[in-house]
C-alpha cells in the first residue's frame, strides 16, 4: 500500500508511567529518524540516544528502534521512540515530529489497519489482536493468541484451497472438452463436497464454542428472601460485593460481578429476593430481577434445605414468568443446619447441587458445575475465539455447498457448480479479508485506539 502521509502516535495507554512508546509509519519515518537522532539507526537493533527538537535542543533519552519496510508491523518504515512516561516529554516528542511536511496523528487503528493493507495481518488476526488486548481472563487470551498466530486463518486458507482445486478441476472439463484430463467423476466430486462440509462442520463447532466463550455468559442468581443469594456471590467473587443481613429484601437492585474461574470469564448477577410484598423499592428491585432474568443465559436457583416444599411444586407467580427455554440449575444451600452431605444430582430436566455457604461444603461441586457451563461441556483445544461475523460467513458458505450437492444428486452440471464454488470462496475470502468489504474494514478497525 503507497500512502502519502506518514503517521504518529503514541502507542502505550495515555497516562504517567515509566516508559511511553512514541511509533511513527510511513515514508517519511526515515527523514524524522535522523531530524530527531541525528543519526542512522541499524535494523531492528535497540539504541540508547538523545531526542532532539529541531533546534538541537535535547528533549529526552531513551531507546530508538528502526524497521525498515518491508519487514515491520506495518509493512511500511516504522521508527519507535521509547522516551520517559511523563505526558509532556510525549506531547514535546510528537509536536516537534508533527512539524515534519506530510506528517500527521494517525486514526484509531490506523497502524493495524495499514499492516491488513499491505497484507502483514488478515482479518481475523485483526480482530483477534483486539480480542487479545481486550479479553478478561487467561483462556481467551490463549484462544485469541491462537488466531493472531494464524491458526484460525490457516483453517480457512486450507478450504479455500479445496475449493479452488475442485473448481478449476471443473472448470478445465468445461473449456477443455477435448483433452486428454484427468477429470472428477460425478461420484469423485460429490466425495470432495462432502470433504468440505466436513471441514467447515469442524471449524462451524469450535468456532461456535469460541463464540459463547467470546461473549461471556450471564449467570443469574435468584429465589426466594434470605435463602443465601447475597453469600454466594460474595464467595464467588472472593469480594464483599453484596449486603448480606438477616432482614429480608436487603438486596433491591441488581449486583453484577465479573468471576474467574479456571481462568473462564463468568458475569454473575445477584438479584433481589422474590416475594410478594408492599414495599414500593422493594418491588421495583423485584421487577428488575424480572427482568434480567429473562436476559440471563442460565439460572441458578436457590432454594433453602431447611425448607420442606419441593422447588418443583412452587407455584407462585415469580417462577411462572420465567422463559421456559432458559436452563436453570438449583441450589440447595444450608445443608450445615439439616446435616446433609454436599452433591449434584440429576432431578428431572434440572441439575440439583447440595452445598452450603457458610461451611463451604460443595462450592467446588458449584464451580465445577459454572465451567462445564460456559464451555458446553465439550471444550477442545480446537476452539478458536469467534465473532459473530464468522459464524454467519461459514454458515452462508456451508449452505451455498449443501444446495450444491442436493443438485449435483440429480443432474451433474459442472458450469453451476463451479458458479457456486465462487460464491462459497466469497464468503470464506470475506472471512479472512481477501474479499474486502469496506464497512466491515471501517468498523473493525475503529474500534482500536488510537497508537495501535
Amino acid at each position: 500500500m503507497n500512502n502519502y502521509n506518514t503517521i504518529i502516535a503514541q502507542a502505550t495507554p495515555i497516562g504517567r508511567g515509566g516508559i511511553g512508546i512514541v511509533r511513527i509509519s510511513g515514508l517519511n519515518s526515515k527523514k524524522i529518524s535522523f531530524l530527531i537522532l541525528k543519526k542512522t539507526l541499524k535494523p531492528r537493533y535497540a539504541k540508547y540516544t538523545s531526542f532532539y527538537d529541531f533546534n538541537n535542543k535535547i528533549l529526552d533519552k531513551g531507546i530508538a528502534l528502526w524497521f525498515p519496510k518491508p519487514n515491520s508491523f506495518t509493512g511500511e518504515d516504522i521508527l519507535e521512540l521509547h522516551c520517559h512516561g511523563g505526558p509532556i516529554i510525549i506531547n514535546l516528542l510528537i509536536e516537534t515530529i508533527l512539524k515534519t511536511k506530510q506528517v500527521r496523528i494517525a486514526k484509531p487503528g490506523e497502524f493495524l489497519k495499514r499492516a491488513f493493507l499491505n497484507n502483514k495481518l488478515d482479518l481475523i488476526q485483526v480482530e483477534a489482536i483486539y480480542d487479545l488486548i481486550n479479553t478478561n481472563s487467561i483462556l481467551a487470551a490463549k484462544l485469541a493468541i491462537k488466531s493472531v498466530s494464524g491458526v484460525f486463518s490457516i483453517k480457512i486458507n486450507n478450504i479455500i484451497k479445496l475449493i479452488n482445486n475442485l473448481r478449476i478441476n471443473l472448470e478445465t472439463q468445461i473449456n477443455f472438452t477435448n483433452e486428454n484430463i484427468n477429470m472428477f467423476t460425478k461420484k469423485e466430486v460429490k466425495k470432495y463436497l462432502n470433504n468440505i462440509i466436513k471441514n467447515i462442520n469442524n471449524i462451524l463447532k469450535n468456532s461456535i464454542k469460541g463464540y459463547m466463550l467470546r461473549e461471556e455468559k450471564k449467570i443469574v442468581i435468584f429465589g426466594l428472601p434470605n435463602v443465601g443469594k447475597s453469600s454466594l456471590i460474595n464467595i464467588l467473587s472472593n469480594d464483599k460485593v453484596s449486603i448480606v443481613t438477616k432482614f429480608l429484601g436487603t438486596t433491591r437492585d441488581i449486583i453484577k460481578q465479573n468471576i474467574e474461574i479456571n481462568n473462564i470469564q463468568i458475569n454473575i448477577i445477584d438479584t433481589a429476593g422474590l416475594r410478594l410484598t408492599k414495599n414500593k423499592i422493594e418491588k421495583i428491585g423485584i421487577k428488575k430481577t424480572i427482568n434480567i432474568i429473562k436476559q440471563s443465559d442460565h439460572l441458578l436457583f436457590l432454594i433453602s434445605s431447611i425448607k420442606k416444599k419441593n422447588f418443583l411444586n412452587l407455584k407462585y407467580d415469580f417462577i411462572k414468568k420465567i422463559p421456559n427455554n432458559l436452563p436453570i440449575t438449583v441450589i440447595r444451600n444450608k445443608i450445615d443446619l439439616t446435616k446433609e452431605l454436599p452433591g449434584i444430582f440429576l432431578l428431572k430436566n434440572y441439575t440439583l447441587i447440595c452445598l452450603s455457604i457458610i461451611s463451604l461444603d460443595g462450592i467446588i461441586l458449584l464451580k465445577k458445575h459454572l465451567k462445564k457451563i460456559v464451555l458446553n461441556n465439550n471444550f477442545t483445544e480446537s476452539i478458536f475465539f469467534s465473532r459473530l461475523r464468522h459464524l454467519e460467513l461459514l454458515k452462508k458458505a456451508k449452505y451455498y455447498l449443501i444446495k450444491s450437492k442436493k443438485k449435483i444428486k440429480y443432474m451433474f452440471y459442472k458450469e453451476l457448480l463451479a458458479d457456486k464454488l465462487i460464491l462459497v470462496n466469497n464468503e470464506l475470502n470475506k472471512l479472512i479479508g481477501i474479499k474486502k468489504d469496506q464497512n466491515i474494514i471501517n468498523e473493525i478497525f475503529s474500534n482500536f485506539c488510537i497508537g495501535k
